[in-house]
């Protein structure tokens, strides 16, 4: 058996191996590519069809909020998943845990909803 340091020797190996073979595809990429570059290559392709007004547009900030809503939503549900696997073995206490967890949830889309936050309307 491996101790000390020699027992990395072989992740090091590994990650050197993997570097190379990335850096070496790389090169071999860049020599065999062709290179012709013209004004068409480098606009900005929108479906086939020339875009229009400046890219730095500001984005409407209920954007946002509609994305921060649904990820903390989502992901406190994902709780519920391994909860729900060991529920006979937890018992009362982790029942009413879970309740309490909801109830907040609950509170906080009351809240969300009560500031508009979920109003689809500008």
């Amino acid at each position: 058996m491996l101790s000390g340091t020699s027992s990395y020797v072989p992740i090091l190996f590994f990650m050197a191996v993997a570097g190379g073979i990335g850096a070496a595809m790389l090169f071999i990429g860049l020599l065999w590519r062709p290179s012709n570059p013209y004004k068409e290559k480098g606009t900005p392709y929108e479906c086939g069809i020339e875009p229009e007004g400046d890219a730095w547009e500001r984005v409407i900030p209920r954007y946002y909020i509609y994305a921060m809503l649904f990820l903390a939503f989502d992901v406190e549900a994902l709780f519920l998943f391994p909860w729900a696997i060991v529920f006979d073995k937890l018992g009362i206490f982790a029942f009413v845990e879970m309740v309490l967890f909801i109830v907040v949830l609950l509170i906080g889309l009351a809240y969300a909803w009560a500031k508009g936050a979920l109003d689809w309307r500008y």
